[in-house]
């Protein structure tokens, strides 16, 4: 309880009343076919047994793709800039360094738990709802459909990253083997 010194008297505070609006809304940012380029990449996914560890090794040399970088800039005139990745939590400092590379604004980078398989679209709807309980998400930019889906379903505003052309075997390793 807190008191009210002019009225003299005891108030409750919840804490949805608390949520600090004072902080710019969130825009979310998918990396892999929304920010990088992945395609030069993509072969160590389309054999048996995928080649994870090529695959991520390869991500600091993903070429930026301009109309992803064009809408985070964009965001970042009016929103905080945050990145939500299917990539393992082994990749965050070569994410990091391709971010800063790019000279994209810092941001908190949401990642996959190394060992979390879950599909995409569970492990993304998770933390935008966690993030839409203390701040308003104002937009999701992200390439995966179901994702995608997924996010508008519970109310959320997206904005389909279609600049790059779909890759089957990064939608089976995003849905069925939850691995970006």
């Amino acid at each position: 309880m807190k008191m009210d010194p002019i009225n003299n008297c005891r108030f409750l505070v919840r804490v949805s009343d608390v949520t600090d609006s004072s902080k710019r809304p969130l825009a979310v940012f998918d990396l892999d076919n929304t920010l990088a380029d992945t395609a030069h990449r993509q072969h160590f996914l389309e054999r048996q047994p995928r080649d994870w560890d090529g695959f991520f090794a390869a991500a600091p040399a993903d070429p930026p793709l301009p109309e992803g970088i064009a809408l985070v800039l964009e965001h970042a005139a009016e929103c905080e800039v945050v990145y939500l990745t299917g990539r393992p939590e082994r990749c965050r400092q070569d994410t990091r360094d391709w971010l800063a590379a790019q000279g994209l604004p810092e941001g908190r980078i949401y990642m996959r738990r190394d060992n979390d398989r879950r599909p995409a679209r569970r492990t993304k709807l998770e933390t935008l709802r966690r993030l839409d309980r203390t701040r308003d998400v104002r937009v999701l930019v992200d390439d995966d459909e179901l994702v995608c889906a997924d996010a508008e379903q519970a109310g959320f505003t997206v904005v389909r990253a279609r600049w790059t052309a779909p890759s089957a075997a990064l939608k089976t390793a995003q849905e069925r083997e939850g691995r970006t």
